[in-house]
C-alpha cells in the first residue's frame, strides 16, 4: 500500500514539470552468503536431512524390514506386502514390497507377520511401578510400550524444582524408552499441605521453556479450586494453566466422579483437555461428545467401550488406553500397554482402533504425532512384530531402529544412571519416633468414652462418621471389635517429627502389636501407617524413615517384611524383577495376619490420603494452626479427631 502511494507522488510531480533530484547512489550492504553464516543444525534436524536423502535411494539405509503387514493409523487399514526402511532411529520410507529405490545395510524378511507402532502411554506415573526409567524401560519395551507421558505428581511434590530433570536423565544416559514430562499440578495437591515443591506460573513457564520434551500440564484435579474463586488453590492453579497455553502445550484433566452435565461443560470450558478417571459408560459418552479425551484404564474399557458402539461411535481419534498406575508385581504378571490394547480388544474395541488408542491417538493428544504414534517416515522407528494382532501376540520390538525384543528376552543393556544427591535421602522425620508421638489425648473434660471423628478408604460422603470410643490412662482407644483402628500421616519434609493421628474404619491389622507403614501417600507422599499398637506403628514408621522410603511390615511387634524405595521415597533403582520380589515377600508375610475389613495388605491405602476433590474430609499432616490434621479440602474447615 505504501509502495503504490508513493509511486503515484511521483508520477504527479513529474507531469507538472517538477523535476525530480537525482538517483541517489546505491549503498552496497554486505549480506553474507548462506554458506558463509555459522549455523549447527540440532540433532532432530540432521536426522530428517539423512532420512530425506535414504527416502531417495541417494544414501544406504541401515534397516530393512521386509514384506511385513503393515498397520497404517491414519487410514485405520492393514496394507500387505510392506516394507520398511529405517534412518538411524528414523522411518525413511514406507511402500510397496521391492519398490525402495535404496539399499540397505540390514534386511529383516518380516513375511507372514503384522507390524503395528510402538505403543505410548498418554497418562501413566512411572513413580507407581516403583522402579527408575532405566529399569522401568526392559519390562515395558518387552511389552510394546515404546514411550510414555509421565504424569509427574508424586515426585514432582518430593524434589520441586529438580522434578523435569529427573524424568530426563535415563534417556541422556542411554535409556531407549522416549518419556515425556506432563508437570505435576498437584505441586502441593491442595493449597492445606506443603511438600518438597511448589508450581506456580513462574516454575511452569520455565518447565515449558526448558526443555522440548516437556509437553504440558499433568492432570488438574483439585476440581474445587478449579470452578470456585474463593478456593485458596484457585490462582495457583489458574497460573499454570496460562503458561502452559502460553507456551501451546496441553493442560491434562482428571474428572473423575464429575458425571452431571453442568460439571462436564464446565470442565471442557476450564480447558481441561482430558479425563483418565472415566468409570461409566453414559459418562465417558458425555465427556467425550464435549470434546474431553478419553484416557481409558482398564477396568474402564469393559464398560465404556461397548456403550461407544452401542451410540454409533465414527471417529474414535479423541479416545486412548491407558495404565496410570500398576506397580511392578501386577505389569510383570499382567503385562503394561500390550495388557491395555487387549481389554480394549476384548471389550469390543475393532482391532485397527485399539493400536490406534495406543499409538497416534494419544500422540496427536500430546502433539508429538511427529515423533511417535505411527509407522510413517519422520517418525522414530518403534515397530511391534506380532504373530496375531486379535490376541497381541508379540514377537519383536523395534525401538529407535534397533532390535529391543525378541523371542520371550529384552536385547538391550541397562545404562548405568547417577542422579543427583537430591533425589535420595528424601525422608526427613528428623528423629526416631516413639510410641507416645502415636497417642491420641483424650478431650480436657473426662469421662470414659470419647466422640472420634472416622475416616474409611475412599470415603466421599460430605461429614465424616463418628463412634464413642473407650478413654484408658488418658488416651483414646482404638475398637478392634467394631473394625475401628488407628492412622497417622507422618509428615517427612520438615524434620519436625509432626504426626497426624485419627481413627479409620475397615482397614488395618488386627493381628495384635502389629502395623503397616509406607512412603506412598497421594499426592504428597507423607509416610502413613495403620496399627493395632502404637509401639508397632513407631517401629513401622522409623523402618520406612531407615530404607529412605518403601514399605515396613511389623507383626507381632517384629519387623517381618520391607520394601526399598530409595529414590524419592517412591522407587527404587533396581531391576522390576527384583522389587517385585520383595513386594511379594511383603504380601506373603501379610497374609499370614489378620485385617480389617478384608483379607491381606491393603495395597490401595496409597491412594486413600489423596487431598483433592473428590475427597470431602481428610487427613493431611500437621501444619501451623491445624495440630490434628483433619481438614475439609473443599471448604478449608477442620475438625479435632476427638471430642
Amino acid at each position: 500500500m505504501k509502495i503504490t502511494a508513493a509511486l503515484s507522488t511521483i508520477g504527479i510531480l513529474m507531469a507538472a514539470g517538477v523535476s525530480l533530484p537525482a538517483e541517489p547512489s546505491k549503498v552496497a550492504v554486505a549480506t553474507p552468503l548462506e554458506k558463509d553464516r555459522p549455523f549447527d543444525f540440532n540433532e532432530e534436524a540432521t536426522a530428517r536431512q539423512q532420512a530425506t536423502l535414504v527416502a531417495l535411494g541417494k544414501k544406504q539405509a541401515d534397516l530393512l524390514l521386509s514384506n511385513v503387514t503393515l498397520l497404517n493409523v491414519h487410514l485405520g487399514i492393514w496394507e500387505e506386502n510392506q516394507d520398511i526402511v529405517v534412518s538411524g532411529e528414523r522411518i525413511a520410507w514406507v511402500g510397496d514390497h521391492g519398490t525402495y529405490p535404496g539399499t540397505a545395510k540390514e534386511t529383516v524378511d518380516l513375511t507372514g507377520r503384522w507390524a503395528v507402532p510402538g505403543f505410548g502411554e498418554s497418562h501413566k506415573h512411572i513413580e507407581s511401578s516403583h522402579v527408575t526409567p532405566e529399569y522401568e524401560a526392559p519390562m515395558v519395551l518387552s511389552d510394546g510400550n515404546t514411550w510414555t507421558v509421565e504424569g509427574s505428581h508424586e515426585m514432582s511434590n518430593v524434589i520441586g524444582m529438580d522434578n523435569h530433570e529427573f524424568w530426563l536423565l535415563a534417556e541422556e544416559a542411554g535409556s531407549p524408552q522416549k518419556v515425556f514430562v506432563g508437570v505435576g499440578s498437584a505441586t502441593p495437591p491442595t493449597a492445606f499441605e506443603m511438600g518438597g515443591g511448589y508450581y506456580g506460573y513462574e516454575e511452569m513457564k520455565h518447565f515449558m521453556e526448558d526443555d522440548l520434551r516437556v509437553l504440558g500440564l499433568d492432570e488438574v484435579m483439585d476440581w474445587s479450586s478449579v470452578w470456585n474463586p474463593e478456593m485458596p488453590g484457585y490462582r495457583r492453579l489458574w497460573e499454570m494453566m496460562q503458561a502452559t497455553w502460553e507456551s501451546r502445550g496441553v493442560v491434562e484433566g482428571h474428572g473423575s466422579g464429575l458425571v452431571a452435565p453442568d460439571a462436564i461443560n464446565a470442565f471442557a470450558a476450564a480447558g481441561l483437555s482430558s479425563d483418565h478417571g472415566v468409570t461409566l459408560a453414559e459418562e465417558g459418552w458425555e465427556k467425550l461428545s464435549r470434546g474431553v479425551f478419553l484416557q481409558l484404564k482398564p477396568d474402564a474399557l469393559p464398560k465404556v467401550i461397548p456403550y461407544l458402539i452401542e451410540q454409533g461411535l465414527k471417529d474414535w481419534s479423541h479416545t486412548s488406553v491407558s495404565t496410570d498406575d500398576r506397580d511392578v508385581a501386577a505389569s510383570l504378571e499382567l503385562g503394561t500397554m500390550d495388557y491395555n490394547v487387549r481389554m480394549a480388544i476384548d471389550s469390543g474395541a475393532p482391532i485397527e482402533t485399539a493400536y490406534a488408542m495406543a499409538s497416534l491417538y494419544p500422540a496427536r493428544h500430546w502433539h508429538v504425532e511427529h515423533l511417535v504414534g505411527s509407522l510413517a517416515p519422520g517418525r522414530y522407528a518403534d515397530v511391534v512384530v506380532l504373530s496375531d494382532p486379535a490376541t497381541v501376540a508379540i514377537e519383536e520390538v523395534y525401538v529407535n531402529g534397533v532390535l529391543a525384543y525378541d523371542d520371550g528376552k529384552y536385547l538391550l543393556g541397562i545404562p548405568e544412571v547417577t542422579y543427583p544427591e537430591w533425589a535420595y535421602n528424601t525422608v526427613n522425620i528428623g528423629r526416631e519416633l516413639t510410641a507416645d508421638d502415636f497417642v491420641i489425648p483424650a478431650p480436657e473434660d473426662g469421662g470414659d468414652t470419647a466422640t472420634a471423628a472416622l475416616l474409611e478408604m475412599f470415603y466421599f460422603e460430605e461429614d465424616f462418621k463418628t463412634a464413642e470410643l473407650p478413654i484408658v490412662d488418658g488416651a483414646v482407644q482404638r475398637d478392634s471389635e467394631a473394625g475401628i483402628t488407628k492412622c497417622a500421616l507422618v509428615d517427612r519434609y520438615h524434620g519436625n517429627a509432626q504426626v497426624g493421628k485419627m481413627f479409620w474404619r475397615g482397614v488395618g491389622p488386627k493381628t495384635p502389636n502389629s502395623a503397616v507403614a509406607c512412603s506412598i501417600s497421594h499426592d504428597l507422599h507423607n509416610v502413613w501407617s495403620l496399627g493395632s499398637s502404637d509401639e508397632a506403628m513407631a517401629k513401622a514408621v522409623n523402618a520406612v524413615a531407615e530404607l529412605g522410603g518403601g514399605w515396613a511390615l511389623v507383626r507381632e511387634g517384629e519387623v517381618v517384611a520391607t520394601v526399598k524405595y530409595e529414590v524419592g521415597g517412591l522407587m527404587s533403582q533396581r531391576s522390576a524383577e527384583a522389587v517385585a520380589a520383595e513386594l511379594e515377600v511383603l504380601y506373603e508375610e501379610a497374609d499370614q495376619m489378620e485385617w480389617l475389613g478384608a483379607p491381606g495388605l491393603p495395597k490401595r491405602m496409597i491412594f486413600a490420603y489423596l487431598t483433592c476433590t473428590p475427597w470431602k474430609w481428610v487427613l493431611v499432616a500437621p501444619y501451623e494452626g491445624n495440630e490434628q490434621g483433619l481438614v475439609n479440602v473443599t471448604t478449608g474447615a477442620t475438625h479435632p479427631v476427638v471430642w
